[in-house]
């Protein structure tokens, strides 16, 4: 853990491999229910918020305040973007299907919480953190490829943020790249095995996805992840 938050500290950013990153988390917690958390992805509601008229995105959403006791999964409410981080679907509320409970108070996620609320405190330490978490699946098809991050190269307007790969299925690409504030790049890679995993300061790097493309199109294709946000609180 020491090494993964030297790395963000001096890259901005870190990219882990499922192997080591199964391996932290475990260690933050028990993933006793990782078969039940990753089925999930199949129970996702539609995006209908997409400002380029796309249909590849399925998504849920939940909101928690997370501080050294704990994580409290707060009511619904909105996702909301400025216009300054999100020029193609800011600048409004998007309400999205909530996020299952048994999902969001199971094990996988309270050990995925209290991996992220130690990493992140040694970064930027913080009494409380505002956090979101989004199930999302990036669908590709012929005449239709995934956006995984259709708003192009982006910050998401917070301090910290984790994506975690839970499975690719029958596509190809979905290259991710991270450039420094003037635009420099500053790393790719691929995330292509569940628990690879991006970890971002938001703060000082931006980052951004290729699109996703089947490689069989008789068959569903599809991209699942795991974003979640740290914010301290004000």
């Amino acid at each position: 853990m020491n090494d993964l938050t030297e790395t963000i500290r001096t890259e901005g950013f870190a990219f882990v491999h499922g192997d080591a990153m199964r391996a932290i988390l475990n260690h933050a917690g028990r993933l006793t229910d990782w078969d039940a958390f990753a089925a999930s992805w199949d129970d996702l509601g539609r995006d209908t918020y997409m400002a380029d008229g796309g249909r590849y995105r399925k998504r849920r959403h939940a909101a928690f305040r997370v501080t050294d006791d704990g994580a409290e999964r707060l009511p619904a409410q909105p996702h909301y973007q400025s216009r300054d981080y999100n020029q193609l679907n800011g600048g409004i509320e998007r309400w999205f299907q909530p996020v299952l409970p048994e999902i969001a108070a199971g094990s996988s996620m309270t050990a995925i919480l209290r991996c992220c609320a130690d990493l992140f405190g040694a970064l930027t330490p913080s009494r409380a953190w505002f956090v979101e978490m989004h199930q999302f699946r990036i669908e590709a098809r012929i005449g239709e490829a995934g956006r995984p991050t259709p708003e192009g190269m982006h910050r998401d307007g917070v301090d910290h943020v984790l994506v975690l790969l839970i499975r690719r299925h029958n596509v190809r690409s979905g290259v991710t790249s991270v450039h420094d504030l003037t635009g420099r790049m500053l790393g790719t890679f691929t995330l292509t095995a569940p628990f690879d995993a991006a970890l971002v300061d938001d703060t000082r790097v931006m980052h951004g996805v290729t699109p996703v493309e089947p490689v069989d199109p008789a068959e569903a294709s599809y991209r699942d992840v795991l974003v979640v946000t740290f914010k301290r609180e004000a």
